[in-house]
């Protein structure tokens, strides 16, 4: 009986060993020197390594790699603009013209028949512009005059010469209409040459 009982008893150990030793090779035991290491799971990125990424601009982008950075739009400095176009008025005449007047009227006070006119500039249109004072001019009576339109109808274009009577006599009925003339000076300083610059 006695010997029954310790071939149970044997035959128990041996199995708890078996037992055993399986446990060790699964790495159930984990204070076993043979116990294989497991793979550490990622460690949770810390407050330093997120301080280590660049920050984003304050438009939202990210930052290009590149060394050289582009020029923000808006940033350019803007074009000159360009020069304003000139515009008529004193600031834009030519000096005046020392032989161009504008004829208002006439007179035949003196015994002469003298011509009442303005001196002037050209402005920016090219037209003639009276300015100043009117003055008197003389004017012979055999002075070779040539007139345009409106003194010889409205189609007339190219000068026609006229007398100074008849040039005198349109005064009479269309006075201050200031038409612009060349004209030329004798050696007494008598008008002796008038010709009508045509005015559109």
């Amino acid at each position: 009986m006695r010997a029954v009982r310790g071939q149970a008893a044997m035959a128990a150990l041996a199995v708890c060993g078996v037992l055993a030793l399986t446990a060790c090779q699964n790495g159930d035991d984990p204070a076993a020197p043979d116990a294989k290491p497991t793979a550490a799971a990622p460690a949770p990125p810390t407050a330093t390594a997120t301080a280590a990424v660049p920050a984003p601009s304050k438009s939202g982008a990210a930052p290009k790699p590149s060394a050289t950075t582009a020029t923000p739009a808006g940033k350019n400095p803007p074009a000159p603009a360009p020069p304003p176009a000139p515009t008529c008025g004193a600031d834009h005449r030519m000096p005046v013209s020392p032989d161009t007047i504008a004829v208002q009227r006439y007179t035949p006070e003196g015994g002469m028949t003298s011509l009442i006119v303005q001196h002037g500039t050209y402005g920016c249109p090219g037209r003639f512009e009276p300015s100043g004072p009117w003055t008197y001019i003389p004017i012979a009576e055999t002075a070779k005059i040539t007139a345009t339109a409106p003194i010889l109808g409205p189609s007339t274009v190219t000068g026609k010469p006229i007398s100074t009577s008849e040039l005198t006599g349109w005064l009479d009925t269309h006075p201050d209409r200031g038409l612009p003339f060349h004209y030329h000076l004798n050696a007494e300083g008598v008008i002796d040459a008038l010709d009508e610059i045509y005015v559109k």
